[in-house]
């Protein structure tokens, strides 16, 4: 993929990433940048992979029920197809999208729009959770959130699964009824 320079006073595009733990204010987060960008007229595009239907089939919706419209996607690459003079680009679940999400938001940000993505940087197992590292390694801005511990108030960065009905799947979408936040100490504890 080639893209031509830029030349001076040309707009430049970047990639946000909000990332955290679930219940950690990262789709709160997002909305508020995007809704930001609206009021100062910029043409937003919002989009969230078609897997996600916990709340709306069309909105993005935080846990605390602050809503925005968006378009869902069953790929990266269909998002291509949505962002014609687009100032701003908002995804959210980041973690959901197939292995082309990295090349995309790279693609939308080299064309000089301003990417703002959320979603999980751990799974419940601790682990980094789909394109989420590289989209952190290769981000200009990063944003870490945290929620707090469900056991014992301290700041929370791990989503602890409290089912374990599902065997091992990574992704299984759920809200507090499967998962809870969850600090260091507490994710490590026997049960």
């Amino acid at each position: 993929m080639f893209t031509e320079p830029y030349t001076k006073g040309e707009r430049r595009g970047w990639i946000e990433v909000i990332c955290g733990s679930m219940f950690s204010g990262k789709t709160e987060e997002l909305i508020r940048r995007l809704k930001r960008a609206r009021i100062a007229n910029m043409k937003v595009a919002i989009f969230k992979p078609s897997i996600d239907k916990r709340y709306h089939e069309q909105q993005i919706v935080s846990h605390d029920e602050n809503a925005i419209l968006s378009t869902p996607v069953e790929n990266a690459a269909s998002i291509l197809s949505f962002v014609h003079k687009t100032d701003v680009i908002g995804i959210d679940e980041i973690q959901f999208f197939d292995d082309d999400i990295l090349v995309v938001c790279n693609q939308l940000a080299l064309q000089g729009i301003r990417v703002i993505v959320a979603g999980l940087d751990m799974d419940y197992a601790g682990k980094p959770f789909g394109q989420v590292p590289g989209l952190l390694a290769t981000a200009e801005y990063i944003t870490k959130l945290h929620a707090i511990c469900a056991r014992c108030g301290n700041i929370a960065n791990y989503s602890y699964r409290k089912t374990s009905g599902e065997g091992e799947a990574q992704i299984i979408i759920g809200e507090s009824n499967i998962y809870e936040p969850r600090c260091r100490h507490c994710y490590n504890m026997e049960e």
